[in-house]
């Protein structure tokens, strides 16, 4: 057969791709499939170790109401997008007494109590206050200065309560047996701090070194008395 030009089609161009050729085109593309699969898969096991921290006070018991945290050692980290927390006052009470959050982290003050409350801090993280209310504040607070910050009530001056905010999306407060687990981390170096409520307020977190390689556990140690539940 000619073309319109006189010349003629060269007959090793096939006009069509059979059924055969595509299933030897996805045959060869399958490996790589896998091994992007496989390393997928392995990234995502990475990204989702988890360790479990116990904490001890001088005596060698355990510690509740304490935070941990984990910080990349050559700085940065993860993202993660900061969701709303709430510290309600109930029968005249912060609870929960600790709390830590990501900076950037907005914080709701819901007074659950037949009377009004005057929720402040004077630290220098964070100095704000709610003047007399009831109910649900109608916006809550940004804690946007990693630091601790002492919470009171002007009208009840036995109402305290403490805000830990770091600079990493690593951390915890640990349970009546001291321990807290770190979830979602991934492998590598890290800082691991601790802090606790008792500690003076410009002493530093109790910090060491902690690498990642998995699931794993780690001990820390304060030189502080814990307080029981």
């Amino acid at each position: 057969m000619r073309c319109c030009h006189g010349r003629r089609r060269s007959s090793s161009l096939p006009l069509f791709f059979n059924d055969s050729d595509m299933q030897k085109k996805n045959m060869r593309r399958a490996p790589l499939l896998t091994l992007f699969l496989l390393w997928a898969g392995t990234w995502a096991l990475s990204a989702q170790a988890a360790v479990s921290v116990q904490v001890l006070d001088s005596a060698g018991q355990p510690v509740p109401n304490a935070v941990v945290y984990a910080e990349p050692a050559g700085g940065g980290g993860a993202i993660k997008a900061a969701r709303q927390v709430e510290i309600e006052q109930k029968n005249k009470t912060f609870i929960p007494l600790v709390t830590v959050v990501q900076t950037g982290t907005a914080i709701l003050f819901p007074n659950h109590d037949n009377v009004r409350h005057h929720v402040y801090s004077f630290s220098p993280a964070k100095t704000f206050e709610l003047k007399l209310y009831s109910g649900v504040p109608g916006s809550p607070v940004v804690f946007d200065k990693a630091g601790t910050v002492v919470l009171g009530c002007n009208i009840h001056d036995e109402m305290v309560a403490y805000v830990q905010v770091v600079n990493t999306p690593h951390f915890g407060v640990s349970e009546r047996n001291g321990v807290v687990k770190l979830d979602g981390i991934a492998n590598g170096r890290y800082t691991l701090k601790a802090w606790y409520f008792t500690m003076g307020p410009n002493q530093a977190a109790v910090e060491q070194p902690l690498e990642v390689q998995g699931d794993g556990r780690a001990v820390i140690k304060l030189n502080v008395k814990a307080v029981p539940l």
